[in-house]
């Protein structure tokens, strides 16, 4: 968009004389925005993002290139680049047809070159990146992305940006383990759980965690500790000696969230889980 003004000179024998001031407005025949189909992310998540392109102009547009930073950002007077793009995964669409693979250039920057919008047309061109080490888990994590679409007569270029937030959300992941991997009839069998939270939320009793197995063999009589305290049957949990199906009562299992640190060399995010353990140790 630019604004312009102008202005008339009458002149004659005696003089001059100027006329008003009259304003316009010059609009780009081009527009752009961005979108992500998606709002948050976890690391290793796949993102896809749109660019729509509209020309509202008489002729075609030729030639232009989208630029895309994928998220960078100064860490420690270091670029990171927290998204990485999926090679292949771009399509360019013009007036909703599929039209062939856009030229791409990755690194630092992605940029696709190459592309057309008809006159009184729109293109969208549609491509996914990885979320990797480099973006923020915490509960304030945002990835903000801008691409810049230029060339074909654009000007200084039209910039959209998108941006997606952490996910706010307890990661739980459980491992089991057996000692001893040999026992002999009428001895000992300890199963240890391991409970960890990957999540930058903390698992509370709200959130009703529970264990369940069926042991078999059947294990009676069981003693069960979590994180080192003995647990009462029929309050902490309960056990049937008959079937082997073993149950922790909802909410006892609570969980701290993880604990995020990034290397001050490197840049990349390392993650410390919250744990918990439980073990039911018990007579073959």
């Amino acid at each position: 968009m630019a604004i312009f003004t102008n202005q008339a000179l009458l002149s004659y024998r005696n003089g001059a004389v100027s006329s008003n001031v009259v304003t316009g407005e010059i609009v780009e025949a081009l527009s752009a925005a961005k979108n992500a189909l998606v709002d948050t992310y976890s690391i290793g998540d796949t993102v896809t993002y749109v660019i729509s392109i509209v020309n509202t102009g008489a002729s075609d547009i030729n030639g232009i290139t989208v630029s895309d930073n994928l998220g960078v950002y100064e860490f420690n007077g270091t670029a990171l680049v927290p998204l990485t793009y999926i090679q292949g995964s771009a399509a360019y669409y013009i007036n909703g047809r599929l039209q062939a693979d856009p030229a791409v250039a990755s690194g630092t920057a992605l940029v696709f070159s190459g592309l057309s919008v008809p006159a009184g047309g729109n293109g969208i061109l549609i491509y996914q990146a990885q979320v990797n080490e480099f973006a923020s888990p915490l509960p304030a994590g945002e990835i903000v992305n801008s691409a810049t679409v230029s060339g074909g007569g654009v000007g200084d270029g039209i910039v959209v940006t998108e941006t997606i937030s952490a996910v706010s959300a307890p990661a739980l992941s459980i491992t089991k383990g057996v000692t001893p991997t040999t026992v002999s009839e009428n001895g000992q069998l300890t199963y240890t759980f391991t409970i960890q939270n990957f999540g930058n939320v903390e698992a509370v009793a709200a959130d009703e965690l529970s264990v369940s197995d069926t042991f078999d063999p059947i294990l009676d009589p069981i003693t069960v500790t979590y994180n080192g305290t003995v647990w009462t049957e029929g309050v902490e949990y309960t056990y049937d000696n008959t079937t082997g199906l073993f149950t922790t009562t909802p909410g006892n299992i609570t969980l701290p969230a993880a604990t995020y640190t990034q290397n001050p060399t490197t840049g990349e995010w390392d993650v410390t889980p919250g744990s918990a353990i439980l073990t039911v140790t018990g007579t073959v």
